[in-house]
């Protein structure tokens, strides 16, 4: 197969943590031809998806003393081609978030791929339907009580009504903007002001979960069906989990309800494309479902001695092979 990955610039990547990196080292070893873009370098021509696309070769990371290192040239890249997509058997869009009007300008671009021909890794309809925090909302059994609001008075009656609450941007990213409130903080109005940029953007509240503590989990779904999970827990006085801002990660199992959880989002996931998932789970309670660039999978494969981007680039050779169209 030809593969297309849209991420940021290489050179930034952190290939001992970095999913895309390992999706582009398996379909590597497992035959494929890799290629890579960035999303400005997107363009459509007479109607047709095209990009400035690069091949590259890599040298994949090695397990030492219990994690990965990368050799310190680990990538080469090649001549840059101006391609039609179309000529890819699949695109990865692998864009780091936050979503914003240069992303969705080029999930745009990415309409323009024609799905009978080119399997797009996550849908660009399913991308821009999904917001990695208002997306969990529509699964009501799954999820802890959560409001949506700008208005601070909706925000203190419901944190009020908890006890304690953590408020997320909508737009945030790896933990960043994520806050824990309490009522009774003297700087509750400052902080939804500053959150809700004076009442003009609205935040996600939800009642916080003591089992935070124990971790946030963060699963991954091939199509709906979970192949993998980690456990993220907070260190320190870190009260987030997330890897971003230190979290520790530790190996982990996916639970009855867990998998329950799962299928209940699988045919939503499987309508709107969202092929490459990583949901988040604290205490037995569906958090975030994020679609843009799923973390997880170099963690996974370190503590459960396994290799989830085998798993799915075999997924794409059969798709592909099997002409399944994804809209």
């Amino acid at each position: 197969m030809k593969l297309a990955f849209i991420i940021d610039p290489i050179e930034y990547l952190n290939p001992g943590h970095d999913t895309s990196v390992a999706l582009m080292e398996s379909a590597q070893a497992l035959g494929h031809e890799v290629w890579v873009t960035q999303s400005n370098q997107l363009s459509v021509v007479e109607g047709k998806a095209w990009a400035t696309l690069a091949p590259v070769t890599l040298k994949p990371v090695q397990r030492v003393e219990g994690r990965w290192v990368a050799a310190e040239s680990w990538y080469e890249v090649g001549d840059r081609l101006l391609c039609l997509l179309e000529q890819m058997d699949a695109v990865f869009m692998r864009t780091d978030p936050p979503v914003t009007v240069p992303y969705l300008y080029a999930t745009y671009v990415l309409d323009y791929i024609d799905s009978t021909k080119t399997l797009v890794i996550n849908a660009p309809k399913g991308l821009r339907t999904a917001n990695e925090k208002m997306y969990a909302l529509q699964f009501t059994q799954a999820i802890p009580e959560t409001i949506v609001s700008q208005d601070k008075q909706v925000i203190r009656q419901f944190v009020e009504a908890k006890g304690a609450a953590v408020l997320k941007p909508l737009g945030g990213k790896a933990g960043e903007g994520i806050l824990f409130m309490e009522s009774s903080d003297r700087n509750f109005n400052s902080i939804v002001e500053i959150s809700t940029h004076q009442g003009k953007v609205p935040v996600m509240v939800q009642n916080y979960l003591p089992a935070a503590k124990e971790g946030d989990k963060r699963i991954i779904l091939l199509n709906g069906e979970p192949i993998g999970a980690v456990n993220r827990i907070p260190t320190g006085k870190e009260f987030r989990g997330n890897m971003a801002v230190g979290g520790r990660v530790a190996s982990t199992q996916i639970t009855q309800r867990e998998y329950e959880i799962c299928a209940q989002l699988a045919p939503t996931l499987q309508r709107d494309g969202l092929i490459f998932v990583g949901i988040d789970i604290i205490g037995g309670y569906l958090t975030e479902v994020n679609v843009t660039s799923p973390t997880g999978i170099r963690e996974i494969d370190l503590l459960d001695d396994v290799c989830l981007g085998n798993q799915v680039m075999e997924w794409v050779a059969k798709t592909v092979a099997g002409s399944t169209t994804v809209a």
